[in-house]
């Protein structure tokens, strides 16, 4: 697919070794994935940020959240023969599957778009709440929808992952929704205006054995209560998004429809990144898509880190023909690009 990209010289733009743990005796293995927004006439991001122990030699640890805020660490010898380490994203013990890591969300904030750092009169810190976050919050998305900030995100605990949503109008105070989606959900991107008189989402709930990691649409009156749930994008076979698809950020209204960025993977775990055309009065309706990929791990910082060949989205702004996309990358990493709607809308494939 031809369409004009342009990563940022200065990628990765946030490391590790840029983020302050937030416990003492932790350490940051992960900052990716933010959510992307304008306020103050900055340019803010919303950071997961992955945090475990320093790591003994022949032990694995990682923490877990009391429902106190205190962090309780869990210790096993990797040699084990009831502990698989498989996946760097989990510890399996005796059939119960763990985080590796815990998240939390971090607030920085940039005046030119590149250089981020965390401001000084802001919280910075959301960190989980309550058995529904024992696990973590993860990848948000920042939606300005009727003069508020709305905050989906991935809550992890023992009980299974889902969505939660949070409001705020300056930052400094947080309304917590509770959860929305429950388990298994998650990549849940609100559209910024109402359709006919309802708000609507993308999301993705999980099948196991029968259905698959699909993209669903649903409309609320309140944002809280969610119904018509329709499944709009299947994976496909043998392709570059045959294992999984996830809705990215917010869709995009343009003349021809509501365009989003979506991430799709194989059964490699290799993450690209693709783009579906959806109808501007029904967003059920899928209008055309990405054939080939419309950015794909190419970079020796995309395709090596923490989990490598991955790029992973859920954050832009736009700015007329102009997407600055804010992606995360190898799991591990904070970089940024710039695409064009133009281009992206004339590579894809129309549907019949």
């Amino acid at each position: 697919m031809s369409v004009l990209t342009k990563r940022f010289e200065q990628n990765p733009i946030i490391q590790t070794k840029d983020i302050r743990p937030s416990h003492p005796g932790l350490i940051v293995e992960c900052v990716l994935n933010p959510g992307v927004f304008t306020f103050a006439n900055k340019t803010w991001l919303l950071l997961r940020v992955a945090e475990r122990p320093v790591q003994k030699d022949g032990m694995v640890s990682f923490p877990i959240m009391q429902e106190d805020g205190s962090l309780e660490i869990l210790e096993f010898a990797k040699d084990n023969p009831d502990v698989d380490l498989s996946d760097a994203r989990y510890v399996k013990y005796q059939g119960t599957t763990y985080l590796s890591t815990i998240s939390h969300l971090r607030l920085v904030c940039s005046d030119d778009g590149v250089h981020f750092y965390e401001p000084q009169d802001f919280p910075t810190r959301i960190v989980g709440q309550g058995e529904l976050e024992s696990f973590g919050i993860e990848d948000c998305r920042v939606t300005w929808l009727e003069g508020a900030y709305y905050l989906t995100y991935t809550q992890v605990s023992y009980s299974g992952v889902g969505v939660g949503l949070m409001r705020t109008l300056d930052w400094r105070s947080i309304e917590r929704k509770g959860m929305i989606l429950p388990p298994h959900n998650k990549d849940c991107a609100l559209f910024e205006a109402k359709i006919n008189g309802r708000y609507y989402c993308l999301h993705r709930p999980s099948g196991i054995d029968l259905g698959g990691n699909f993209i669903w649409i649903a409309h609320s009156d309140n944002l809280t209560h969610w119904g018509g749930h329709r499944c709009i994008l299947h994976t496909r076979p043998d392709m570059w998004d045959c294992a999984r698809v996830g809705a990215g950020a917010a869709p995009i209204r343009t003349p021809e429809g509501w365009l989003e960025i979506y991430h799709g993977a194989d059964f490699d775990n290799r993450y690209c990144l693709g783009a579906v055309l959806l109808d501007l009065n029904d967003p059920s309706k899928v209008l055309a898509r990405s054939y080939e990929p419309l950015f794909e791990p190419l970079a020796e910082y995309e395709k090596t880190g923490f989990f490598g060949n991955v790029v992973f989205t859920n954050g832009h702004i736009v700015k007329g023909d102009k997407i600055t996309m804010y992606y995360g990358a190898s799991d591990e990493v904070i970089c940024g690009a710039t695409l064009s709607i133009e281009h992206i809308l004339s590579g894809l494939q129309v549907l019949s």
